[in-house]
């Protein structure tokens, strides 16, 4: 039986981190694809000489030629400039849409089957660029963004509570940045909803800090964050290609779903071997429908900024 056929766009921090969780997880084979010369292929050669000692078996190659990556069930595109000191998500939108435009160009060329996990920023927005440039159906293009806001939030919330990360299960909605949308009524730790452990004011503290979880790190370190969003997309990446049905916060197309008028943003989803097999719809309370509605609208005003652009 032929292995599974992973392309990471992007060997720096997310896209080297990516490459190498899916290694330990065994995923498939692996094409790490950069533009700089030799980047993608020192990471790759590091990558499986570490394998003899966490035994994983597959073939991790670096590459520049788009040729190497060929016939990929799926791509993950991490390529794009990083956050830096001072700038929000929105800042990078004009030069990484000509980015993920060139890419998705070449994802259409070399891998017309493939699933797309789109994990640059502003993601939800690239999302969008991914979907216009290569036409794919709506459901084969992701972006990672729910899987990491919800890490960061289950991680804030099981310190906070001294419990297991384990025990805490997120839902979280809307764009991914400063206005998505935490769902507390729907957060459980061992099943117990957060509210009937924290009160409200807590509750707040730590839905801020998660908003503001990207930026705390990138003032920290100078640049993005790149465990955690690699932690994610594999997670997004092996429910696809394990077919495990596993629901999990995305950014996914929207039509009728949530009134959301043909948008990418982040909503509970899915996951399987047809990438989105289904949006999950909540039936959000007053307070909730107008956070999500205004992130929608902020994700719209992005969408529109990238018509303009490509």
């Amino acid at each position: 039986m032929a292995r599974n056929k992973i392309t990471i766009v992007g060997a720096g921090n997310v896209g080297a981190t990516t490459a190498h969780i899916a290694a330990t997880r065994q995923l498939g084979d692996i094409v790490l694809i950069d533009i700089i010369k030799g980047l993608s292929e020192g990471k790759a050669i590091d990558i499986a000489e570490a394998a003899p000692v966490q035994l994983y078996d597959c073939n991790i190659v670096g590459t520049c030629n788009w040729k190497e990556t060929a016939g990929s069930n799926i791509v993950i595109i991490t390529s794009g400039l990083p956050r830096k000191p001072g700038m929000s998500r929105d800042d990078l939108l004009a030069k990484n849409a000509g980015i993920v435009k060139d890419v998705s160009e070449k994802i259409v060329k070399y891998s017309p089957d493939s699933i797309i996990i789109v994990v640059c920023n502003p993601l939800d927005a690239m999302a969008y660029t991914a979907s216009k440039i290569t036409g794919f159906a709506k459901n084969k293009v992701i972006g990672m963004a729910g899987a990491l806001d919800s890490a960061r939030f289950s991680c804030f919330l099981a310190a906070e509570l001294g419990v297991s990360v384990e025990d805490v299960k997120c839902v979280l909605m809307g764009g991914h940045g400063d206005d998505m949308v935490p769902l507390p009524r729907l957060t459980s730790v061992g099943g117990i909803p957060v509210t009937e452990l924290l009160d409200e004011d807590k509750i707040a503290e730590l839905i801020e800090r998660t908003r503001k979880g990207g930026i705390e790190v990138v003032n920290l370190l100078g640049y993005s964050a790149y465990y955690a969003p690699a932690a994610g997309t594999v997670k997004m990446a092996e429910a696809i290609l394990k077919d495990k049905k596993t629901v999990l916060s995305c950014c996914a197309y929207c039509k009728n779903q949530y009134d959301a008028g043909g948008y990418f943003i982040g909503v509970p989803a899915i996951l399987g071997k047809n990438g989105v097999e289904k949006v999950i719809e909540l039936d959000l309370n007053k307070s909730e429908r107008t956070q999500f509605d205004k992130s929608l609208a902020h994700v719209k005003q992005l969408a529109a900024k990238i018509d303009e652009l490509i």
